[in-house]
This record gives C-alpha cells, structure tokens and sequence, in this order.
C-alpha cells in the first residue's frame, strides 16, 4: 500500500529473471546434452572406422601368410585364394585385394615378360626404374578382376612417395599400415582421394629374411567411410574425415546430411592400420533457444504478467479499502463533531427558551398575554436559528439577522424602514443575542412605537468601533408620544439582562418621548471551528491549491 506500483513491478522482474535463469539454465542443459550425444556419435563412427579397417587388416595378415608358404604366385592361384576368403560385408568399402611383387633391377626383364604373358594389353612396369632405385614394386594381380582394377596392373607403388612411405613402414613393423591421401590408379584421370593399406610378405633366406612383395587393397576413402557408417549411422550429423590436420587439402571423405558447417564439431583421432586419422562430426547447428527453453520463458512471462495484474488488483482493493475506512472515521468524527455541536447549541437554546419562559410567565397577566409573548419571542429564535443553519453555523451579516426580524413591519406599507450599515459578519451565538433584542424592540415599537402608526419611521444604523466591535443604534419617530415614567417590563429586561449578558457589554435604552432608542455593542469575533467543518476548509483549501 505504501508503493502501489513497485510492488507489483518488483514481483514481475522477479518472476521474470527467474523465467530467465531457469530458461538459461535449461538451455545450458540440453547444450551439453547436445555435446555428449556428440562426443558419443563421433566414438561410434570411429569404433566403425577401425572395425573396417580392423577386418581389411585381418584378410590382408591372412593372405600373408598364406603367400610366404609359396615358392611362386601364378594369377590363378591367388584368384583362388581371394575366392576361398568369402569376403563379406566386412569388406566393403574397397576396391578389392592385390598382389605386389618386390622386383629387383636385375629381375625387371623376367618380371615384364611375365607380366605381358598374363595381363593382355600390359607388356612392362610403368613408370620404369629410376637410376638409383633399389626396387620396383608393380601391382601383379588385382582380384575381383574388373576393368577398373586393371588399370592399376604393373604400376610401380614404390615410385610413388606416398605409397612408398607406407610400404617401408610395413617392412620395417611387419604390420598392415595405411598410406596417406592418394589417387587410386583406378580412377583413370580422376581426382577422388583413396588410400591404401599394405601388408609385407617374406621369404626365407640365407640372411634371415627377404621382401616377397606387399599384399595390398586399395580405398576410395568415400566408400570406405560410407561402408562404416553402414555400421554405425551419421544420424543428423555431418561426417568428415581428414589425413592429417582438418584442412581441404587433407579432406578424404565426407557425408554432411545436410549440416552447413555452422554447428558445433567434435574432433577425434582415428588409427587406421597404423596410420592417424582424424575424425570430425558436426552437429546441426541451433538456431536461438530450443522449445522447451522457449516455453518455460513464455509461460514464466505469462506468469508473470497474471500475478502483476493480481497483486495490481490486490493493491488497488486494499488502497480502496483503506480509503473507505479512512472515509468511515471521518464520517465517524464529523458524526460526533456534529453531535457535540448540536448538544451545545441545544443547550444554549433551551437555556434560553427557559430564560424567555421564566420572564414571559412572571410579566404575563393571562394566559393569553403569555402564548403571544412566547410565540413572538420564540419565532425570533426560529428565524435566527434559519439564517445560522442556512451559513452552516459559520458568520452571519448583520443586515441578514435585522431584516429576518423587520420584515414582516416592512410589508405593510405605512411604516418606513431606514437600515444602513456596512458589511459585518457575527459569530452564531452573537447573532441570536441580537435577532432576540432587535425581536423586542420590533414587538415594542409594533405595539406602543412608531410601527403602531401610520407614518412611523424606524432607523437602525451601524458601525464598526473597530476591529473588534461594532455599534448599531436603534431609533423610533414619528410615533405616539412615549411615556418616560413606565415600570419594567420583560422586553427590557431581555434587553439589559440576558442581551448585555451574552454580547458582554452593557445596553443603553432609552425611552424618550419622541421614540425608543437603543445603543447596543456587539463584539466581532470568530466562531469556534469544530471538526467537520475544520476538514472541509482544508480539503477545500487543498483543491483550490491542486
């Protein structure tokens, strides 16, 4: 209630930043469930790379084996040993399974007739053997027999640097070992990078141990990887993989399933028959926050906004309540205000109806005398009453009190009324005290006065004494003649007694025998202000100043 509005600010910026963290949260939550299903894809396509490579491996170890029992290799017993292997799904994803034969120089002559006698349209090595070349290592047989895997008869491996590499590297660990990114011959012109796995084959000799030749298959690294994934999906991510560091130079193979290289990628390395490999995979890239982020922000600003409205509706009802209850105590007070008010103003006008009472019963001589000298004199405390009630109990002019008792005298026409006077303003109690004396003086001059006959003037003047008082002078003429000698009736002793006693200042009447004068000063004072109207002044005050 003190901060209408802040309040219900304060608990949506809460409930707001709250929405917020727990939608961060959230999303923090599903980024790195992301990233482990990543890391875990990228751990199965690698396991499925090695399986293939792995069962490359284990043909091409058998196959060595078996050929270092053999004196001689002819074409067709190594079509036979190719076919007794019943390769199967394992071995998907190469172009098949060679055989390479170490050739010296001085056995290149023997080696190309050889050549010429078994492969039609291949009559010699290409290309042929540097000056300074140790060997030759020409591809002699190449199952399954196809017109793509005859292009590569009588190739010499060993005068390429990449295969080369490899080859040495097997001869010297006497395992099956991968070469880098190359061109298979088979691609006739063609630029698909492929690799190559060897595998050494010795025969014995008086030295120990002498190269054979190499058995060998050759990839096209995009079959290759497309033959894993047939293990193990790619699902909704892009695969790639690289010899050597992750650049385009070094791309052999790649599946992107639609991700445009803008998500986020996990990186791994990949032995393939001993050589490295490096594995990428990349996750489709998010765009802003995910649904379940993007509910629980929405339904915490729905949330909010409803709670800011309700605590809004909470507030208003109790600064309304609060204002009704403040209205109530104010009623309250003006209520008992209003009450001691009239309690005093009831007792000082049944103290003086007593007073009246009491003097009008003592000078009556009938009953009759008594009623009309009640009546009058009670009607002059009614019509004063009147003009108190009608200013709310505040100020009343003085013109306003002497004309409510002039003017039924006014009326009739033969009598003339002279009031004049500037504009003053009485406290309540001061105006009943003269409405009653001017009440007398009228009743008076009515019946023994100038108002009892044709042509009789009264005059009532005043003026302000000074800031404080006010004289007003009442003068008769053109009456009957007034007696100076007359006893005391209960007008003048209104007049001097209970009028002076109120106005706190004496009374000077006269009765001169060319008419009643009378002298009377009344004090200009301020009412009391009493609760209900001090309020008002205020709130009245305070509108005028808004």
């Amino acid at each position: 209630m003190r901060f209408p509005r802040a309040m219900p600010v304060a608990i949506f910026l809460t409930i707001l930043s709250i929405s917020f963290l727990s939608a961060f949260a959230i999303q923090r939550g599903e980024e790195r469930q992301a990233a482990a299903e990543l890391d875990n894809r990228t751990a199965v396509i690698a396991s499925a790379l090695e399986r293939r490579a792995n069962s490359s491996s284990a043909y091409l170890r058998a196959g060595a084996a078996l050929l270092a029992t053999l004196d001689e290799i002819p074409a067709s017993r190594f079509r036979r040993f190719v076919s007794e292997l019943r390769l199967d799904a394992d071995y998907r994803g190469a172009d098949g399974i060679g055989w390479a034969e170490a050739v010296r120089p001085d056995e290149v002559a023997a080696f190309n007739a050889r050549l010429a006698a078994q492969t039609p349209g291949v009559t010699a090595i290409y290309p042929s053997l540097a000056a300074n070349q140790p060997l030759a290592v020409p591809v002699t047989f190449l199952q399954p027999d196809t017109v793509r895997n005859r292009r590569a008869l009588g190739f010499d491996m060993f005068s390429d640097p990449m295969r080369r590499a490899a080859m040495l590297e097997a001869q010297q660990t006497s395992r099956p070992t991968a070469s880098g990114r190359v061109v298979l011959r088979q691609e006739a012109g063609g630029s698909a990078p492929g690799f190559m796995i060897f595998m050494p084959v010795f025969e014995p000799a008086a030295s120990g141990r002498q190269l054979k030749g190499f058995i060998f298959s050759p990839f096209k690294a995009e079959d290759f990887l497309a033959s894993a994934l047939e293990l193990e999906g790619a699902g909704r991510y892009g695969v790639r993989i690289y010899e050597g560091k992750p650049t385009e130079e070094n791309l052999l193979a790649r599946v992107e399933n639609g991700v445009a290289g803008e998500g986020n990628v996990a990186r791994q390395i990949v032995p393939i028959a001993n050589h490295p490999w490096v594995l990428e995979v990349e996750a489709e890239p998010q765009s802003g926050l995910s649904i379940f982020s993007m509910t629980t922000l929405v339904f915490g600003l729905l949330a909010g906004l409803m709670l800011t409205v309700f605590i809004r509706m909470l507030t208003r009802q109790a600064i309304e309540d609060e204002q009704a209850l403040n209205w109530f105590e104010e009623q309250a007070s003006i209520r008992n205000s209003l009450t001691r008010e009239l309690n005093h103003r009831v007792k000082n006008t049944l103290a003086n109806v007593l007073s009246i009472l009491a003097l009008t019963r003592r000078r009556a001589s009938n009953l009759d005398d008594f009623a009309d000298s009640l009546d009058g004199r009670i009607r002059a405390l009614s019509a004063t009453h009147d003009l108190l009630t009608k200013s709310d109990w505040g100020t009343t002019p003085i013109r306003s009190v002497v004309e409510a008792e002039l003017v039924p005298y006014a009326q009739e026409g033969d009598h003339q009324l002279d009031l004049n006077g500037p504009d003053v303003e009485l406290a309540p109690n001061d105006a009943l005290s003269l409405g009653l004396a001017v009440h007398e003086l009228a009743t008076n001059a009515a019946k023994y006065g100038a108002l009892s006959a044709p042509g009789g003037t009264v005059s009532m003047r005043w003026y302000l004494v000074d800031a404080c008082q006010v004289r007003m002078e009442w003068q008769e003429r053109g009456g009957p003649p007034v007696k100076t000698e007359r006893g005391r009736g209960f007008g003048t002793d209104l007049i001097q007694k209970i009028v002076a006693h109120e106005l706190r200042n004496p009374v000077d009447l006269r009765f001169e025998k060319e008419g009643v004068s009378c002298c009377l000063t009344i004090p200009v004072r301020e009412r009391g202000a009493f609760a209900m109207r001090a309020d008002r002044e205020q709130q009245d005050a305070g509108c005028r100043q808004g």
